[in-house]
C-alpha cells in the first residue's frame, strides 16, 4: 500500500494554483502585459514606496509572464519539492517557501529602490530557488546527498540557474539571490536531521 504521507502534497497544491491563477488569468488578457499583471496583483516598487499594495509581495509569486516562465518554475518546484518535502515536513516546506519567496521580493524591490530602476515582477523563481537553498543545506546534513539530488548537483543546478539569470535580460536576479540564502538560513533555523530509530535503544539503561 502506497504511504500517502510521502507525497509531495504541498508542492502539487502549490504548482496547481499557479497553473490555475495562469490559466484564469489567460482567459481574462494578456499574461505578458505588465500593466494587466500589475492589476492582477504583480509587484511594482512604487507603489510599495507610497505604502500601497504590500499584498502584492505575496500574490506575485503566483503569478507568471506566460507559459514559458510558468512551465520552467513549475518542472523546477516539483523536482525539488518531490525531494525536499517529504524529508523536512509540509509544515517546514511552505513555511520556506512563502518565507524565501517574501524575502526575496523584499530583496529585489530594495534592489530597484537603489538602482531608481523600476520594473512590473511577478513569478515563483524567488520561493523556489528559497526550497533550492533549503534543500542544498539538508543535503549537507545529510552527508551530501537527499534521494537522489547530491550536494554537488544542487551547487551545479544553482550556480547554472543564476548564470542564466545573469546572462540574460528580463530576470530578476536579486529575488533569485534573496530567495537561494533565505531558504538556506530558515533551513538551517528548522530543520534537525532525523535519530536513527535505534537511538533511544542505544543508550537504554546507561547511566553516568
Amino acid at each position: 500500500m502506497r504511504n500517502y504521507k510521502k507525497l509531495p502534497i504541498c508542492t502539487i497544491a502549490i504548482a496547481a494554483a499557479n497553473v490555475l491563477i495562469f490559466l484564469g488569468l489567460s482567459f481574462m488578457g494578456m499574461t505578458e502585459d505588465s500593466a494587466f499583471m500589475m492589476e492582477h496583483g504583480a509587484m511594482y516598487v512604487p507603489y510599495l514606496m507610497n505604502g500601497e499594495r504590500y499584498y502584492t509581495l505575496i500574490t506575485s509569486m503566483f503569478l507568471h509572464f506566460g507559459f514559458s516562465h510558468l512551465m520552467n518554475n513549475m518542472v523546477m518546484l516539483l523536482v525539488i519539492g518531490y525531494s525536499l518535502e517529504p524529508e523536512i515536513g509540509k509544515i517546514r516546506f511552505l513555511l520556506i517557501y512563502l518565507g524565501s519567496g517574501l524575502m526575496g521580493n523584499l530583496v529585489s524591490a530594495w534592489f530597484d529602490v537603489n538602482q531608481g530602476s523600476y520594473a512590473v515582477s511577478a513569478g515563483a523563481s524567488g520561493a523556489i530557488f528559497g526550497i533550492v537553498g533549503a534543500l542544498l543545506y539538508v543535503a549537507i546534513r545529510n552527508h551530501g546527498r537527499v534521494g537522489e539530488i547530491s550536494t554537488r548537483g544542487l551547487v551545479l543546478m544553482a550556480g547554472l540557474s543564476l548564470y542564466y539569470g545573469f546572462t540574460a535580460q528580463g530576470v530578476d536576479n536579486a529575488a533569485h539571490i534573496g530567495g537561494l540564502v533565505s531558504g538556506f538560513l530558515l533551513a538551517v533555523l528548522t530543520y534537525w536531521k532525523r535519530k536513527p530509530k535505534h537511538y533511544k535503544k542505544c543508550f537504554k539503561g546507561q547511566g553516568l
